[in-house]
Parts: structure tokens; C-alpha cells; sequence
């Protein structure tokens, strides 16, 4: 990307839908109701050519420094000073107020350039609010419609004219096209050959658990800055919102989620997209961390989420958080792991790390536990040695009889990972009971080393030439 973009402005005044209108997709959440957006969260824009990295705010107001809306205020204005430009928003519609001329003095005092944009201009009535726009002394407003699309093209010129054109259109090196596939080498494709694990690709963690479990808090030790908005309020966070760091040389991109309650607790429009927000961050990420608090573990709503995830097959990590607040530690993590055991049985061998995100004690065994879940989830069996285990189980404990018949397993392999599934070729595949299903589920995850990640058996009876056929007499 060229250059970097902050959208500003007072509450309210359509900067979430002009960013969703710009990356193109519906990243950030939008509803009616004033200071939707709190934390600041970057984008990739796209505008007629024009490519760039644009950032959406928490509207700016004015508070004490020490409140929610002034740790907001904070986040906005270090956008402003990390952007090159930003796009000041203000409502036509309904005209400017006094924090819209403090915000234009703020801006001006930065010295950055500005482009004023004056949002709902399609509504009848706003020429008023957009001629106010001009006392305001950022120079011509911009008239758009975010909601609409509309003004897209002049928003474009203006971005154009402020950044210049040397840093808006910077030139490209030519690259080499071709349409010719290089081959890989020769030894690769072997089905005996299971492939290495590729510690150098970026891994994608989802940070999810019960509001006010520090997640927030969390994320911000592990970038060593505050990035994220955090406090003692519960459920400040309501966008799911990706950081990016290095950890050890390998691209780590986080996404911070809205706590998620009890769905019968649900009943707000907005927690429900926030929440539905956090479950599209779970299906995207690889890993994910289920954040408990320490304090007061294993809550009914915890378990849930636990299950959650291993339902859509996501690996799984558990973090227990606040273990600074622990007095006596030893018998705590006995209890943490017997719980662990009897209360999540469909997640067995779970690594669980206790951490503190306020101190920064245990991150770096959290991430070597996110690791080497990973490491499983990825996992590939050569067919031969599946095989050779499908005989053995089978051995050791023959499928059951039904009706008089032995059930017949006669081929494995793995279909897939990222969870690791496998087909099995059986006789009577639906005549199998759950029972001998899990015996195989627990068998793989004991002699392959396959704690915690969710596994996947299908069964499938080859068809019968036969069927259908009337019988010759």
C-alpha cells in the first residue's frame, strides 16, 4: 500500500459504512446507535485506482481521560498521527456542532493533510450543513453518500489532490508473467511421504472467551503497546479486530473478538452482531485461544464456547488468564486440570497455559502451546501406516457383529487436514455403531499424537454391482 488513511469524525456521521464502502466488504459493524466503533481497525481500500490502507475510528467527543470515551479519544488520535491523511466526516444532514469545529482545530494543529468530506449529502435539507462545512477552514467539502455509494469519484480527486500524485499513483516494478507450470520436484506426492510442517507461512489466532476475561488486555502484552481499547468495563470490545506481529520470525495476525454471553442474554441488536462478528473470526482463524478467567473458571458459558469451536473444527488452546490474581497456585492448577479432564471429555488432551496478560507471565508458553496445536492440526498419516494401525485396532478390537454379520475394514486414509480427516472403506457402513467410532478417534489421537484438535472419521461401503438386479430364476 501507497499510503495510510484515518477516517475522523464526531459520533455517528457514517465513517463505519464509508469504510465498509471502500475495502468493499462488511468488516465494520454499522447500527443507528451513537460510538458503534471503539477500537481503531485498519483495511485494505480500494477507490477507482486507487489503492490504499484505510483505518476506521471511534468517534471523537469530548471526556476525561480516564473514562471509556477518553481512552477511545486516545485510540482515534493515534490513528490520526499514524495516518498520512485522514478524511474528516462530517454529517450534513444535520448540520455541524461544536465538536465538530474542536475536532477541524485538532486536525489543523497536526499539520497532515485533510480532505473534508460531508457525509448524507443525498438527504433532502443538507445543502445547509454542507455550506456550513466551509467555516470549518479545511478547505471545500467533499459531498458524498457513504450509505449509497454516491461521490465516490470527486472523494477520489480529493484524496488525489491531498496526498499528491507521486505517492497516490506510485509507479510499479515489471514483473515477469508467465503461464507456464514450474514442476515441483519429483519425490513430492508420495502418499508413504508425510510432508513437514511449514513453520514460515503467517498463522491466524482468534482470541475469543466470556466478556471481561482480559482478551483485550492480552493481545496488547503480546505487541507491547495499546493497541486495543481495554478497562474494567465489560464488553468494551464489539468489532472482531486483527493485529499483525512477529513472534520468533513468524507472521502472527490476532483477532480480538466481543465477549460472547449466554445466547439467551443476547437481546441487544448490537451484541448480536458483535457476537456473530467473533464467530466469523473463529471459522477464518486456524487456532483459537479460549480466554478463561482464572478467578472464576469453567462457567457454564465457557464449556459452551469450548464446544463451539471444536464443532467447526477449529484447534483449540486454552488460556487461563489473571493467574496473577492466584494466591495458592499449585493446588489452583490441579484443580484447573482435573476439571479440564472430567468437563471437556470431546477435547481431550487440550493444552491448557496459565497466563497473566497484565504482567506478561507464561505468553511465551501460550505460544508455544498455539504452535504446536497447529503443528497437529496440520498433520498428515502416510496411507501405509494407517493401514497398518487400521489392522491392528482391528485385531485388538474387532468391529462388533450385526444381525449376525461381521462389519469389514478394509482400507484407510486421510482425506484431508486442517482437522485431520479419513475415509475408511467398510462393509455396512451405517450398520457401525458411534461407540467403535470413538474407539478409533481415541486410538488415533493416542498412537499418532493428536491431542486436542477435532477429528473426523467417515465411512463409506463400496457399491454393490448387484443392487437392483432381479435375481435369475
Amino acid at each position: 500500500m501507497s499510503f495510510t488513511v484515518a477516517i475522523v469524525g464526531r459520533p455517528n456521521v457514517g465513517k463505519s459504512t464509508l469504510f465498509n464502502r471502500l475495502v468493499g466488504k462488511k468488516l465494520a459493524l454499522v447500527d443507528d446507535t451513537p460510538g458503534v466503533t471503539r477500537d481503531r481497525r485498519p483495511g485494505d481500500a480500494r477507490l477507482m485506482g486507487l489503492t490504499f490502507t484505510i483505518i476506521d475510528t471511534a468517534g471523537l467527543e469530548e471526556a476525561d481521560a480516564e473514562s471509556l470515551q477518553g481512552r477511545m479519544r486516545a485510540q482515534t488520535e493515534a490513528a490520526i498521527d499514524e495516518a498520512d491523511l485522514s478524511l474528516f466526516v462530517v454529517d450534513a444532514k444535520s448540520g455541524l456542532t461544536p465538536v465538530d469545529t474542536d475536532l477541524a482545530e485538532m486536525l489543523r494543529r497536526r499539520g497532515k493533510p485533510v480532505v473534508l468530506v460531508a457525509n448524507k449529502s443525498e438527504a433532502r435539507g443538507s445543502d445547509s450543513g454542507f455550506y456550513d462545512a466551509y467555516t470549518l477552514g479545511l478547505g471545500e467539502p467533499t459531498p458524498i453518500s457513504a450509505e449509497h455509494g454516491q461521490g465516490m469519484l470527486d472523494l477520489r480527486d480529493a484524496i488525489v489532490a491531498a496526498i499528491g500524485e507521486d505517492r497516490a499513483y506510485p509507479e510499479k516494478e515489471d514483473v515477469a508473467v508467465t503461464d507456464v507450470d514450474i514442476p515441483q520436484s519429483s519425490d513430492e506426492g508420495d502418499e508413504d511421504e508425510e510432508p513437514t510442517y511449514d513453520d514460515t507461512k503467517p498463522l491466524r489466532v482468534a482470541i475469543v472467551g466470556r466478556p471481561n476475561a482480559g482478551k483485550s488486555t492480552l493481545i496488547n502484552r503480546f505487541l507491547g503497546e495499546d493497541r486495543l481499547l481495554t478497562g474494567p468495563e465489560a464488553g468494551i470490545t464489539r468489532d472482531s479486530i486483527s493485529v499483525e506481529w512477529d513472534w520468533r520470525g513468524r507472521t502472527i495476525k490476532m483477532f480480538d473478538t466481543a465477549g460472547m454471553r449466554r445466547k439467551a442474554r443476547v437481546i441487544e441488536k448490537l451484541e448480536k452482531l458483535s457476537v456473530a462478528d467473533a464467530l466469523r473470526a473463529i471459522r477464518f482463524a486456524e487456532i483459537v485461544v479460549i480466554v478463561f478467567d482464572a478467578t472464576i473458571p469453567f462457567e457454564k458459558q465457557d464449556l459452551q464456547i469450548v464446544d463451539l469451536v471444536l464443532r467447526e473444527g477449529r484447534a483449540a488452546v486454552l488460556a487461563f488468564n489473571k493467574w496473577d490474581m492466584i494466591e495458592d497456585r499449585q493446588a489452583v492448577l490441579a484443580d484447573l486440570r482435573e476439571k479440564t479432564d472430567r468437563l471437556l471429555p470431546q477435547a481431550r488432551g487440550i493444552r491448557a497455559v496459565p497466563i497473566s496478560g497484565q504482567t506478561g507471565w507464561g505468553l511465551d508458553k501460550l505460544m508455544q502451546a498455539i504452535i504446536d496445536t497447529d503443528k497437529v492440526w496440520n498433520k498428515r498419516i502416510s496411507t501405509a501406516r494407517l493401514n497398518r494401525w487400521l489392522e491392528t485396532q482391528q485385531v485388538q478390537h474387532p468391529p462388533p457383529a450385526v444381525s449376525g454379520r461381521r462389519i469389514k475394514l478394509k482400507y484407510m486414509t486421510q482425506v484431508k487436514a486442517r482437522p485431520p480427516a479419513f475415509m475408511i472403506s467398510c462393509t455396512r457402513s451405517d450398520a457401525l455403531p458411534e461407540s467403535y467410532t470413538r474407539y478409533l478417534i481415541n486410538g488415533l489421537r493416542a498412537d499418532f499424537d493428536m491431542p486436542s484438535v477435532p477429528i473426523r472419521i467417515h465411512f463409506r461401503s463400496p457399491d454393490n454391482p448387484f443392487e437392483g438386479k432381479k435375481r435369475r430364476t
